[in-house]
């Protein structure tokens, strides 16, 4: 049986619910094998971010060397790379090594508000890495930032889902988890809209949900399924791991990642 290769590119989250942590966790239950490059550590909980610290661009490129020059990469997703210079190297090795694949999780803000994206970098993630993108999966208040658009409304999530693709990628992912009404998400391929209906768990515990959604979608392009498909699963992955949540921490506790195999029994 030919196993799907998905690497992700991001922070590390000592608390293990979001960054490469929540990403190799999803690789796995979904019968992917993982590989990981880190952009940065953090020092973080279920509270917040205490401390970030950003590794040497040259040392994410090297570790991304390392991994295409030896494995078969099938997909790759990226999450937190804090600022511009990072974002330029991880750019440029994507360029070299010709990543079909690329899911790009515009990670600006934790939760508690702490800044995971330098605000000088948002200008290199959409001149370098969004032309290489074949879905990116932003939230609401990181669509805004992206394309100016205030959003409110599913229609204004479309507007801002077509804005993305006429900026350089191939589709975009607007995820609806901050709208007032029943979280709906909208795909946008470049030719046609598709509204993806959810429902709001009440839970404090969705720490990492965009980047379990993104590493999801990573997983299901490496299998080859059709895109809308890929975002299906996505979005039924990290449903059920929200609704399946286990408290852990005093905090926004993580998503459970082990629900997608209790389905499965």
């Amino acid at each position: 049986m030919k196993i799907s290769h998905v690497l992700t590119i991001a922070g590390s989250d000592s608390s293990g619910g979001a960054g490469i942590q929540a990403d190799l966790k999803t690789f796995t239950v979904l019968g992917a094998y993982g590989m990981s490059v880190l952009a940065a550590v953090t020092a973080q909980n279920t509270l917040g971010v205490q401390g970030v610290y950003p590794l040497p661009p040259d040392a994410v490129g090297e570790q991304m060397e390392s991994v295409f020059s030896d494995i078969r990469v099938d997909s790759v997703k990226t999450g937190m790379l804090f600022s511009a210079p990072i974002i330029s190297e991880v750019a440029a090795k994507l360029h070299k090594f010709e990543v079909n694949n690329l899911v790009v999780d515009p990670v600006m803000v934790a939760k508690g508000g702490s800044r995971l994206l330098q605000e000088e970098a948002t200008e290199a993630l959409i001149d370098k890495l969004m032309p290489l993108t074949t879905v990116i999966t932003p939230n609401i208040p990181e669509a805004e930032i992206l394309t100016g658009i205030k959003i409110t409304t599913i229609s204004d999530m479309k507007t801002a889902a077509k804005r993305l693709v006429s900026m350089g990628v191939q589709a975009a992912v607007v995820k609806g988890g901050h709208l007032a009404t029943e979280p709906v998400d909208i795909l946008y391929d470049g030719d046609k809209i598709k509204e993806y209906p959810g429902k709001r768990w009440q839970t404090k515990n969705t720490h990492g949900t965009g980047c379990t959604f993104a590493a999801a979608l990573a997983v299901g392009l490496a299998q080859k399924l059709p895109l809308a498909a890929a975002v299906q699963q996505a979005k039924d992955f990290v449903s059920l791991a929200i609704a399946r949540a286990v408290p852990i921490g005093h905090g926004h506790g993580p998503t459970n990642h082990l629900a997608w195999l209790e389905k499965q029994k």
